[in-house]
């Protein structure tokens, strides 16, 4: 892609998404640690307010830590139906400016501005008037990045929060991206950050320096990802109605392991996780996938498709146990999980299965 045909990309993200609506939505909640999610023992938080995270309180984490954290936290259940009305108010003001928007999540999205409806020159300007917007119809804040790629129009939206924005031009992508940590890179886990962080790899500069076919040995199909982005080089175009086929997670552990309760420790977390993610689109799934990478690398999967959609989240839990645990123990030791819903497909919106979505009772 030359200058000539660089994109003006936005990435926007809600601030503090799912707490900010609760605390709009009842003063007394304003300025003060609040948490969207369950206080039960097996709870998880889904969001947490600015107030919160002052504490170390985070998305996904147990609520038992969280409340551990911040003994003041105040927890809120989710009311989906109020998020996914507001994230609608939200898309119909991206739709004033572009017909090229990819929602990601109900609180952010991409939008393609290249050329837009306002003819508003700048994609700064375009940003600023979008949440500017946002704030006068919905009383809530946005962040934005504005860059020439999406890659790196997340990584600006960051920059700047809660409330603000950032641009990162063309001439300024490359040294962005060489002076940034490793483990900050959109798109690199934690457990990928620490193979690379091993390998030497500590900032976009050591990642560039590496070449696509030593990235591809240790990282795979990902290896040419990886390279691409070290050079601040993101060709993938702005994908609007784009349906989703699924949503999953995984996690790679520093060491092994063997028994089934270690087993089910650590893919109960990831089942939060994907759950939260699936609700949150406003989703529902009939088909659990688990995945299972041993020690050796050999990788094997468990299946299974309900037919119908999966009400709770306890089912989900219930269903990827059932997949996962007649797999221990295991002699040779395993290195990776992962859990996967699909046969997606828009959740009902009298479904009152959103309230139970954070605890877990086995």
């Amino acid at each position: 892609m030359t200058q000539g045909d660089m994109r003006k990309i936005i990435h926007v993200d809600m601030d503090a998404f799912y707490a900010s609506v609760e605390q709009r939505d009842n003063p007394e909640l304003r300025g003060k640690p609040l948490a969207v999610g369950g206080a039960a023992a097996r709870g998880v938080v889904a969001a947490a307010s600015y107030e919160a995270r002052v504490f170390g309180v985070r998305s996904a984490m147990p609520s038992v830590t969280a409340k551990r954290r911040c003994p003041q936290l105040i927890f809120v259940r989710p009311r989906f139906e109020v998020y996914r009305a507001v994230s609608a108010q939200i898309r119909r003001i991206f739709a004033e400016h572009t017909d090229l928007i990819e929602p990601l999540s109900l609180d952010e999205a991409y939008l393609d501005v290249t050329v837009n409806r306002q003819a508003i020159p700048s994609a700064t300007l375009v940003a600023r008037a979008i949440r500017d917007r946002i704030r006068a119809e919905t009383g809530l804040t946005a962040s934005a990045g504005v860059s020439y790629n999406k890659f790196l129009a997340k990584m600006a939206s960051d920059l700047n929060k809660p409330d603000g924005q950032a641009v990162i031009t063309p001439a300024q992508g490359p040294g962005f991206v060489a002076r940034l940590a490793i483990g900050r890179f959109h798109g690199i886990g934690p457990a990928t950050a620490a193979r690379m962080e091993r390998l030497g790899i500590l900032t976009g500069a050591d990642l560039r320096a590496r070449t696509p076919e030593f990235l591809r040995q240790h990282f795979g199909k990902a290896g040419n990802w990886y390279h691409q982005i070290a050079q601040g080089i993101d060709n993938r175009p702005v994908e609007p109605h784009r349906p989703r086929k699924s949503i999953g997670t995984e996690d790679t552990f520093a060491t092994d392991i063997h028994q089934p309760g270690q087993a089910r420790d650590e893919i109960l977390p990831l089942v939060d996780r994907v759950w939260q993610q699936c609700r949150g689109r406003g989703l529902s799934a009939r088909t659990v996938t688990i995945k299972v990478k041993y020690a050796d690398f050999q990788q094997v999967t468990r299946r299974r498709t309900t037919p119908d959609p999966l009400r709770s989240r306890d089912e989900m839990a219930a269903l990827t146990l059932a997949l996962l645990l007649p797999l221990f123990p295991t002699a040779k030791g395993v290195r990776l999980l992962g859990v996967t819903l699909s046969s997606l497909q828009e959740a009902p919106e009298n479904d009152t299965s959103h309230p139970e979505q954070l605890q877990l009772r086995l």
